[in-house]
């Protein structure tokens, strides 16, 4: 995370390199998804971090692809190495940054965890974080 003016701004991309970002402003607390779509974007339950659409901007995008998985949902990903990279509510105001491409250090922590009820069998959460059914 780069300091810049007093503002905080995080960066980072994917695997290849094909997209790069950098948000501007606080990235929300980190929650877990383990919705069944999370699940099959990412191979596992989804780490993700909010910010304001308006403080995401795109160094390069070239590779960036949009998926509109449900009728109110979009998920950015890259379409040369296949990483995960956003999710966001259309319409919304906020989009979602996938924890794993952020550059470290983040200073972000886990803070709770949703969708539980569609959550996988081969694991078990024990940290001890609230846990929501739902969403």
């Amino acid at each position: 995370m780069k300091e810049t003016t007093g503002d905080k701004v995080s960066s980072g991309h994917c695997l290849c390199g094909g997209v790069r970002y950098e948000i501007a402003g606080e990235l929300a607390p980190l929650i877990a998804c383990h919705c069944s779509q999370c699940a099959r974007t990412s191979g596992n339950f989804a780490a993700m971090a909010a910010c304001r659409s308006a403080d995401l901007m795109l160094l390069t995008s070239s590779t960036l692809r949009w998926y509109r998985s449900s009728r109110y949902v979009e998920r950015g990903f890259c379409s040369r190495c296949g990483g995960n990279l956003f999710w966001k509510a259309a319409p919304g105001v906020q989009t979602f940054v996938a924890a794993g491409t952020l550059d470290p250090p983040t200073g972000l922590r886990l803070s709770k965890h949703i969708f539980v009820g569609s959550k996988s069998d081969f694991y078990d959460l024990t940290d001890g974080l609230p846990k929501e059914q739902a969403g």
